[in-house]
């Protein structure tokens, strides 16, 4: 995952970097700018040009958790967390219904979520932006035996046709118990 580094050796506290973070994680703090909110930060570095003393600089930590925001309409197209990325798309309900979500399909792996029902939003289109622009390590689809996960499933299938790469896709099948039924490769 990458986050941004604040070296406060270098910062003069002039703030155009928390004006240039869009998500609010950096403010002024006793004259120098500080990631107040690591939460909040997208690791996209919007922070970094504006800098005129180059105290900023992204750094990559481990990945224990998919990077913040998880929801398909929400993530961006591009982004440094999809290099070489294991890339899960999700039904949300799945991670409520399987006990173990993240332990078993979570951890160092990019977790995107949505719902084709809910969201009423074909997430095709998205989804083949992201896999086209990005240099991502695999593709696995988590979705539930119901029926309107199959909406989930055919949006990664066609998206990953359109985007002109190549992936073999992983899909998970969790039963509405909250067992895993099985799992095939397309």
């Amino acid at each position: 995952m990458v986050r941004i580094h604040i070296h406060e050796d270098r910062c003069t506290g002039c703030g155009l970097c928390a004006q240039a973070c869009h998500e609010g994680a950096i403010g002024i703090h006793e004259g120098k700018a500080r990631l107040l909110h690591e939460a909040y930060c997208d690791g996209l570095g919007n922070c970094i040009p504006v800098c005129p003393q180059g105290a900023i600089t992204q750094e990559v930590q481990e990945l224990t958790r998919s990077p913040w925001p998880i929801q398909i309409k929400l993530v961006p197209v591009q982004a440094p967390f999809f290099a070489q990325a294991d890339v899960v798309v999700s039904a949300d309900c799945c991670a409520y219904v399987y006990d173990h979500f993240h332990q078993a399909f979570g951890k160092n792996h990019i977790i995107l979520i949505g719902c084709p029902k809910l969201d009423a939003v074909d997430y095709r289109e998205k989804l083949s932006a992201i896999i086209h622009e990005n240099l991502i390590k695999s593709l696995r689809v988590i979705r539930m035996e119901v029926p309107c996960c199959a909406g989930m499933e055919q949006a990664v299938r066609r998206a990953l046709d359109d985007s002109g790469k190549t992936y073999s896709l992983s899909v998970v099948t969790l039963s509405i118990e909250g067992t895993l039924m099985h799992e095939r490769t397309l």
